[in-house]
């Protein structure tokens, strides 16, 4: 298993307030650009704070997961993308999302990061699956000694 995970910190953006403030808005934009990155959305939640009217929100993808939060007293935003790398080099769909959202938010200021996560000299032998059932799959590689 090997994966890719960035995070970007947004500061001074000049996006629609509503992006900041409006779970619903924020959550169908992140819903969106990740399903047009090409990656699998199966579940999402987002909050909005009543003190300040931030939003924190997730969504769950089958290849990992986008973090946002949004802090719109001072107009900043974080990102956190990561997805997993275990059949497919998902790492180009994380920098697409990850692009699209800095451009949604157009900061004045970004500090962008990127982390290899996982062990990227130990990718599996291919794996070959037999359904059993459309639920169940049998998995073997083809390695032999």
């Amino acid at each position: 298993m090997q994966g890719l995970h960035l995070t970007a910190d947004l500061y001074d953006c000049a996006c629609l307030a509503s992006l900041l403030r409006d779970s619903a808005a924020l959550s169908e934009a992140c819903v969106k650009f990740a399903t047009n990155a090409g990656l699998t959305v199966v579940g999402e939640h987002f909050h909005t704070f009543a003190d300040a009217g931030g939003v924190t929100g997730l969504v769950l993808l089958a290849e990992s997961h986008l973090a946002i939060h949004t802090w719109p007293e001072i107009n900043a935003v974080t990102l956190d993308v990561y997805v997993c790398n275990f059949r497919d080099d998902n790492s180009g769909k994380a920098q697409t999302l990850t692009d699209a959202l800095v451009t949604l938010f157009a900061p004045k200021h970004v500090n962008r990061n990127s982390l290899l996560r996982g062990a990227p000299t130990s990718r599996p032998d291919p794996l070959t699956l037999e359904w059993l059932t459309p639920e169940i799959a049998h998995g073997f590689t083809t390695r032999r000694p």
